[in-house]
């Protein structure tokens, strides 16, 4: 599983992101979570990745998460979650969409 982190380093949520994500990982039997971590800096990089707002999650390539409008640049990203909207999906969230992805 290619599992990928894409943020902005002022993104006040990749880090939050980032221990939620291994924490699911690890709940879906990935013992030794690898994450790659991507730094995207410009809004130019924005466009040409495809970045809907930081944090971004990608497995294999996909959004776990797709966006319903296109955005594509340097921009907190906001999740719905049960709690309201926050910076990063909740552990369940990440957990329900890494086991669709199998």
């Amino acid at each position: 599983m290619d599992v990928e982190l894409l943020y902005f380093t002022g993104c006040p949520n990749w880090q939050l992101a980032k221990e939620r994500l291994s924490e699911a990982l690890t709940t879906v039997g990935n013992s030794a979570p690898e994450i790659t971590l991507r730094a995207v800096e410009t809004d130019e990089e924005a466009r040409a990745l495809r970045v809907p707002g930081s944090p971004t999650i990608r497995v294999n390539g996909n959004d776990l998460f797709p966006a319903a409008a296109e955005t594509d640049c340097l921009a907190c990203r906001v999740y719905p979650t049960p709690d309201g909207l926050s910076g990063a999906p909740t552990v369940d969230q990440l957990i329900q969409a890494l086991s669709n992805t199998s």
